[in-house]
């Protein structure tokens, strides 16, 4: 049966839903959250298994093909391993991604490669390990490593996340890139945004996508522009000779919205059709008020016809306009 295609009001396909299984983490990094943490949601106020796979089947039903889990941790949730193996066997859900910090992932790849799941974003911001320790104010970076040589190992494809943070891991874009010398990997290096818990660290952001570019054709004179997949965040690029590439998405900037496929259900099931909402539709709530799932499907519909244009205008429509809350709580 040919799945049926969802579109937005702007005449944007949505056929990709990135879920969040947890809010807690057992990082904290500096982008992400302030070092004391954040205030984790009670257990009771998260999805269930049950919830998510209902949530999931919907959402499939309607069009979307696409999944990725991510938290927080996804690995704090317990038993995550059977939520994927429920979640694999949705028909209408082809690729199943992952997001991780790796600290917890090994012991769990050799299953996950048994599962098909379709690539694995680690988010590994240096490979310095007293920089690691820094950004992330714990001292993990040897299970991080370990996770992205297992992964490879394993021939599961990875994306190398790595938040650009101005006086934090600047020195670190070069050699990040450089492994794309020997892996078929792709580093991506994405803008800071202020989804941090505490605001906007810096006054301007210096190190848009465009300085980010600059910096590698001044390392690599020869890096070549690549094809970007439709509706990719990042733009590709390659340095002539390297099985892997890298990209950039241009997260403050907001230059990809025009083809934005995505939409994001928080742990505790509030959905954002876009990244900078504050969120358009508790699903938890009326999944717990007993709707029945036309009832819920219309909701879904009603949402996804008044999404914003793009992150600015998604901002300016926040009920609260200053933009702080840590994307431990948002699903990364």
């Amino acid at each position: 049966m040919i799945q049926p295609q969802l579109f937005d009001n702007h005449g944007r396909p949505i056929n990709y839903l990135r879920l969040a299984v947890t809010d807690r983490c057992n990082l904290r990094c500096f982008y992400c959250m302030p070092e004391e943490g954040i205030r984790y949601v009670p257990k009771k106020e998260l999805l269930t298994f049950e919830e998510i796979e209902r949530v999931v089947r919907l959402v499939a039903s309607l069009g979307v093909s696409k999944l990725r889990l991510t938290g927080g941790e996804p690995f704090l949730r317990a038993d995550l391993m059977q939520l994927i193996r429920n979640l694999r066997a949705i028909s209408d859900i082809k690729d199943i991604h992952l997001t991780t910090n790796g600290v917890l992932t090994v012991p769990h790849i050799d299953e996950l490669k048994e599962l098909g799941i379709a690539s694995v974003n680690l988010s590994l911001d240096t490979l310095d390990r007293t920089r690691f320790k820094t950004i992330t104010r714990r001292d993990e970076f040897d299970k991080t490593w370990s996770a992205f040589e297992a992964l490879m190992r394993a021939s599961i494809p990875v994306k190398l996340n790595a938040v650009v943070m101005e006086g934090k891991n600047i020195e670190d874009i070069i050699p990040l890139v450089s492994l794309t010398r020997a892996h078929p990997i792709s580093v991506r290096l994405i803008e800071e945004m202020p989804f941090n818990g505490e605001g906007s660290h810096y006054a301007k952001l210096n190190w848009t996508y465009k300085r980010i570019l600059q910096h590698l054709h001044e390392a690599f004179p020869n890096l070549q522009k690549q094809n970007d997949p439709t509706s990719a965040t990042a733009s590709h690029y390659q340095v002539p000779g390297f099985k892997g590439n890298v990209g950039i998405i241009a997260a403050f900037s907001r230059t990809f919205c025009g083809s934005c496929n995505r939409i994001r259900i928080t742990a505790q099931g509030v959905l954002k059709t876009c990244l900078y909402d504050d969120g358009v539709l508790n699903i938890k709530d009326l999944l717990r008020s007993g709707v029945t799932d036309e009832e819920l499907n219309d909701a879904l519909l009603k949402a996804f016809a008044h999404r914003p244009k793009d992150g600015f205008e998604a901002e300016t429509k926040r009920a609260t306009q200053s933009v702080k809350e840590s994307m431990s709580t948002i699903g990364g």
